[in-house]
């Protein structure tokens, strides 16, 4: 996905203060790549671009950082807050895509994916614009360690035992180098929330069993007044594997998912300001919450 080169080259160049690490590689060598601004100490963590075919959530963080950024340089009020003072001790880390593989599967087809090109092909039978997983046929919201037995369970009552554009959880819980990348960096940061950008719906899910955070449904209800995106539980094979799911059950962080948008994925790019300028405003305050 050569946008986020192009951010990440612009980032560097244009906000010194930006911290750039690379987390872990994709299948393909591709960077995973974090932005941290502001304090050290404790960070406020964005993950967008988990399923190839919800790149648009890619585009918003990186669009948001860059905003994030020139207020922060210029020493400007963002949504009418003084957020350089905010972030003095208190930093955001943005991952804006976790899974770039599975990205540039949906962009521009299996190609993309070099040596595995034909598996990719195979299993989408040469449509690869709804792809959602990884480049080896795993979808990494289902590879999380949350709920484990009941995820594989619900996959094999649908009929997934293997990999496939979507749902297919791997073989065991952070088989993947994108799901190793983003558990060994919250596992060593000190992560005080998270959301996690999916499409489409306008939801936010907030809650996973009896280790809910209390306050998760404080923060969600602040995000729903902020966004009017409304506060809801995900079913089926949508529920436990996750990256909120897993946050919540093993480090007890509040973390939530947010569904930007409304309409068939993957969301066309004429809606990005849309969705962009109903978000930012949550952005700004879940930041230095």
């Amino acid at each position: 996905m050569f946008e986020l080169q192009i951010f990440k080259n612009r980032t560097l160049k244009n906000y010194p203060f930006v911290k750039c690490e690379t987390i872990g590689y994709t299948h393909c060598q591709r960077e995973i790549n974090a932005f941290t601004i502001g304090g050290k100490s404790e960070t406020v963590l964005y993950v967008g671009g988990v399923h190839g075919m919800e790149f648009i959530t890619s585009r918003i963080l990186m669009r948001y950082f860059t905003t994030l950024c020139q207020h922060y340089k210029n020493c400007k009020k963002l949504n009418g807050y003084p957020i350089r003072s905010y972030l003095s001790n208190r930093g955001l880390t943005v991952i804006p895509c976790l899974n770039p593989d599975g990205a540039a599967v949906s962009l521009t087809g299996a190609a993309a994916v070099g040596e595995f090109a034909k598996l990719v092909n195979d299993l989408s039978g040469g449509n690869c614009r709804n792809w959602q997983a990884n480049a080896v046929g795993v979808d990494i919201n289902h590879n999380f360690n949350a709920d484990w037995d009941n995820v594989k369970k619900r996959e094999r009552e649908i009929g997934i035992t293997a990999p496939c554009p979507s749902k297919f959880g791997g073989e065991c819980p952070e088989s993947e180098p994108e799901t190793k990348a983003v558990t060994a960096y919250c596992r060593s940061h000190n992560i005080r929330h998270t959301i996690a950008f999916h499409s489409q719906g306008e939801e936010i899910y907030y809650t996973f069993g009896d280790n809910t955070p209390s306050r998760c449904y404080e923060l969600a209800s602040i995000m729903e007044k902020l966004s009017g995106y409304k506060l809801a539980e995900p079913v089926g094979t949508a529920v436990g594997g996750g990256l909120k799911d897993w946050l919540i059950d093993e480090l007890n962080i509040p973390a939530f998912t947010v569904e930007v948008g409304l309409g068939e994925n993957p969301l066309p790019d004429e809606d990005l300001d849309l969705i962009y300028n109903r978000l930012e405003e949550m952005l700004t305050v879940m930041a230095i919450l």
